[in-house]
């Protein structure tokens, strides 16, 4: 335990101190934002390429502590590779949707390609045969795992530290899921993925200095799926992607109803609005570090209760699973997240 500590440690000052000259760097090449719609919440250029940051931070420590190169951690480290290559393009000249959509295809296919996809799935009825291999139908499903965490993680990246921190949370609760399965490999890029994290907070929270931008954003998405397939799905106890879901709830959920909403109100499924939660948040009155501050306090409970659910017996977890999905749609139907808000 000490070392991954030791890990997490390395890694946030590796990002801390690398974040200045991402930077600088970025402000060089123009890698600026200006505020330019109404979308946008901050009120000043502002630059990005903070990714950068999180993506060295994460390779440079995961080679430092490395004693062999698995065929997984490969395909891992690949298939962020091209993530942060196409983010960055976006981020530079606005990338049409299919095209970054054929960059997140591509690192998914080569994680499928390395070993690393859901493979089984946990049957709660029947303590015999507690997990079923689902042969095939494992590639769709891990293409649209990885897809759409990835995405997920980039829409909800409208606020100073919103992407960053739920990711950081994130991180935790799954690294926490993976010591409980025994699952270190998975535990040692969780110590490191949120390291990473933790050293580029301070520039990232409101007030921000930097930006993640795309390429960030879609990175932690991109790791948080892959390390989770990981780590979170080979116990008897936990029911298959169930935990993973809880523990990156907030950005899967809110984007789901993004979807509905924008389908809802005949909008095309890539058309911003101002509809999302944290929205939602600041028109209540809250400001930017209030609207933050809740919505990490959210997705530190649903982490706290994927934890709880790898504790109790499958049937009791499925149960939970149902429970809470029912008071998440019930919240979003109250705070108006099924209502479209024109950009």
């Amino acid at each position: 335990m000490s070392n991954l500590y030791i890990i997490m440690v390395v890694s946030a000052g590796i990002s801390f101190l690398i974040t200045p000259l991402i930077r600088k760097f970025a402000i060089n090449v123009n890698a600026v934002d200006v505020p330019k719609d109404n979308r946008r919440v901050h009120n000043k250029p502002t630059p990005y390429l903070g990714g950068l940051a999180i993506y060295v931070s994460f390779f440079i420590t995961f080679f430092i502590q490395a004693k062999s190169l698995q065929k997984s951690d490969f395909g891992i480290i690949l298939g962020a590779t091209i993530i942060v290559i196409g983010g960055v393009i976006d981020d530079f000249i606005d990338i049409k949707p299919w095209i970054k959509l054929i960059f997140q295809l591509s690192a998914a296919i080569i994680l499928i390609l390395c070993g690393v996809n859901i493979s089984i799935v946990t049957n709660p009825f029947d303590s015999i045969n507690i997990f079923y291999n689902i042969g095939w139908i494992s590639y769709p499903l891990t293409i649209l795992w990885v897809v759409g965490i990835t995405n997920a993680l980039n829409l909800i990246d409208g606020l100073d530290g919103l992407a960053a921190g739920v990711a950081f949370i994130s991180c935790i609760t799954i690294f926490v899921i993976a010591l409980l399965n025994g699952r270190f490999e998975a535990a040692i890029l969780l110590a490191i993925l949120s390291g990473a994290i933790l050293g580029f907070l301070p520039f990232n929270f409101n007030p921000a200095s930097i930006f993640m931008g795309d390429a960030g954003a879609q990175l932690l998405g991109f790791l948080l799926a892959a390390i989770s397939m990981q780590g979170a799905i080979k116990s008897a106890t936990a029911f298959a992607m169930g935990v993973p879901v809880l523990a990156i709830g907030l950005p899967i959920y809110d984007t789901i109803f993004a979807i509905i909403r924008r389908k809802i109100n005949g909008k095309p499924i890539s058309q911003g609005d101002k509809g999302h939660l944290h929205h939602r948040l600041l028109e209540m009155g809250l400001s930017q570090k209030q609207a933050v501050i809740v919505m990490y306090t959210i997705s530190a409970v649903l982490g706290i209760i994927s934890i709880i659910a790898m504790e109790i017996s499958t049937v009791r977890s499925y149960f939970l699973l149902t429970g809470v999905l029912i008071i998440i749609v019930l919240a979003a139907w109250k705070f108006g997240l099924f209502k479209l808000k024109d950009s």
